[in-house]
């Protein structure tokens, strides 16, 4: 399921050249997996209960257009593959003339939440990806 979030672009996220510090985009695509966990009724405790936290360990993000104070974005989440114990979200940053300014892969891995160390994605996970 493609999951949204709109937001607007605050005085506080611009750098010194005028538009949307680099980091600032990493920042709006965690808001969005967020709103894609929420969305898919996968709450921290959720996963908790299933003995797994996720961690991100791989962004591949590609900036495309800079994006300036004022300016309406959407950031679009969606499941894009799976492994055994990993999986990739793909995310795009739209401003409200459709224009593409951003898009991502995330790498993510389940964690068992005892031993620190990667375990096999839990199925209520995984349906997210068939």
């Amino acid at each position: 399921m493609k999951v949204s979030l709109d937001l607007i672009v605050r005085s506080t996220e611009i750098d010194v050249n005028g538009h949307v510090n680099n980091a600032k985009y990493l920042e709006y695509l965690e808001w969005g997996r967020e709103e894609w966990y929420d969305e898919n009724q996968l709450h921290y405790e959720t996963l908790l209960g299933h003995g797994v936290q996720t961690v991100t360990v791989n962004i591949n993000i590609n900036y495309r257009k800079e994006c300036k104070q004022g300016d309406r974005l959407t950031v679009t989440t969606e499941s894009q593959s799976i492994g055994r114990s990993s999986y990739v979200l793909r995310q795009e940053i739209v401003n409200d003339r459709g224009e593409l300014c951003a898009d991502a892969f995330v790498t993510s891995v389940t964690m068992d939440v005892e031993t620190r160390k990667s375990r096999a994605v839990p199925d209520v996970l995984r349906a997210l990806f068939e």
